[in-house]
């Protein structure tokens, strides 16, 4: 391609710290000043802030491996900037052949800097670490090819880059000097990585939930529970056009039915007959009327679908929003936010599919 900018892209490791036995590897985005006078990664104010932030979560920066997405700082001529979209240029710019998707909105990794992608590669294959960390949007589309940073935050998913290899992004410590109140999450996020990475593998919890269930699944469900009650019975509701269309239960972390009344695949009715659907709706109402403590997540939400459609309902105690947000009022309090903070589940908000009404879960 004609009117390519030349740039060299340094050996691997000749701008990277730490040792390359690391159990965590950290992932920059590019030089700042001071990362471009001495040539390595996090030097200035934002590595003394990720300094602090390793330290409070536990995490011993000398024994990280610390790289960047491209070993460079940003310039316009021969002015340097921070900017890192000085890095990129327009879909014209990089031709029908380039197959990396768009950083931001029309916006792509101009291809003079793809090297620095297989340099970033070299390195992390051999150091191998448990674990990844992608600080910031752009490191994030550089292991795993998507920079949707704020849905994906907290979360462990597997690198596309280095295939195999596990990665948890989160915000990168410049950001944190824009937006101070995101400081507790980046923390939260640090807490989780320091867990994640005394294994390579991600490990998901197991799971067993009768979807799609027949009308005696449930029934034995129910009365199984009702005879050895649990501590605690979490429930759920799914909305559509102002009706309930499935309610979910889970006696424990593990064991969990899910009672649909809209077919999902179909639209229409699940039930093939009106009297089954209201022995559904029965066995709905014991859990919901039994002295078993309920456990939701903004439960006033599912609460009134409930009451609109004549459950009984008793001993709703327990609420994952209101008892999150009464801990940590500055932080975000969605069901998706909970979830990337406390579990290991992957980005599920994610998955599913486009639908008229969704449950608001704050």
């Amino acid at each position: 391609m004609t009117g390519i900018k030349p740039y060299f892209c340094a050996p691997a490791f000749a701008h990277s710290a730490g040792p390359r036995t690391a159990q965590i590897a950290l992932v920059g985005e590019a030089f700042g000043e001071q990362e471009a006078l001495v040539g390595k990664p996090f030097i200035g104010n934002s590595g003394q802030e990720l300094s602090r932030l390793l330290n409070e979560a536990g995490i011993k920066r000398s024994e990280c491996f610390l790289t960047n997405t491209i070993a460079a700082r940003p310039a316009s001529g021969r002015v340097a900037s921070n900017n890192f979209d000085l890095f990129c240029g327009p879909k014209a710019a990089v031709g029908s052949a380039y197959s990396y998707p768009p950083i931001s909105s029309g916006k792509y990794l101009l291809p003079q800097y793809l090297p620095e992608l297989d340099r970033l590669k070299v390195e992390l294959e051999e150091v191998r670490p448990n674990l990844v960390i992608a600080l910031g949007a752009k490191a994030l589309w550089a292991l795993c090819r998507t920079a949707t940073i704020s849905s994906l935050r907290g979360t462990v998913m597997h690198s596309t880059l280095v295939p195999g290899l596990k990665v948890l992004p989160t915000y990168h410590p410049s950001y944190l000097f824009k937006v101070w109140s995101h400081r507790p999450i980046v923390l939260a996020d640090l807490m989780k990585a320091r867990r994640e990475a005394q294994f390579p593998e991600i490990r998901r919890p197991s799971r067993s939930v009768i979807v799609n269930p027949t009308i005696d699944e449930i029934s034995e469900w129910v009365h199984d529970t009702l005879a050895a009650p649990p501590s605690l019975l979490s429930t759920d509701v799914e909305t559509s056009h102002g009706q309930i269309t499935m309610v979910g239960f889970a006696r424990s972390r593990s064991d969990a039915i899910v009672v649909p009344f809209c077919d999902g695949r179909t639209g229409v009715n699940y039930w093939n007959s009106t009297l089954t659907e209201v022995r559904a709706r029965q066995l709905c109402n014991l859990l919901l009327g039994s002295r078993i403590p309920k456990l939701t997540q903004n439960g006033l939400y599912d609460i009134q679908y409930f009451l609109r459609e004549k459950f009984t309902l008793r001993n709703f105690t327990e609420d994952t929003m209101l008892l999150h947000h009464s801990m940590f009022p500055e932080m975000k309090k969605g069901l998706g936010f909970l979830g990337s903070i406390y579990t290991s589940e992957p980005a599920w908000k994610l998955m599913r599919k486009h639908q008229e009404e969704l449950k608001r879960d704050e």
